[in-house]
């Protein structure tokens, strides 16, 4: 592998909010994990600030972010609540190694 996109940081939502954004978003985690290129895709709650959600990605390429990005998704699902604020990186990396 020449290179990984890694997306990390966190979103932030009213505390009484966050399962109900955790529930609207469950399905995009399997469709990204199922999507061509994805290696890794969670969002969780983060055990200590009840407001914030961790995001972690792992993809091959740009290109397989992009492609997902605009797949659309379950445009029948429950909407999920807005964000009060985020802070989202991508990283580009270009070698691993073992820890």
């Amino acid at each position: 592998m020449s290179g990984v996109i890694i997306i990390a940081g966190s979103l932030y939502c009213n505390a009484e909010d966050r399962g109900v954004y955790l529930t609207a978003v469950a399905d995009v985690a399997r469709a990204a994990r199922e999507a061509p290129g994805c290696l890794d895709f969670v969002q969780a709650a983060d055990p200590i600030d009840v407001g914030r959600i961790n995001v972690y990605e792992r993809w091959e390429s740009d290109a397989d972010v992009e492609a997902f990005r605009v797949s659309g998704g379950d445009e029948d699902g429950p909407e999920p609540p807005e964000l009060t604020g985020a802070d989202v990186r991508k990283y580009r990396i270009s070698a691993v190694e073992s820890p």
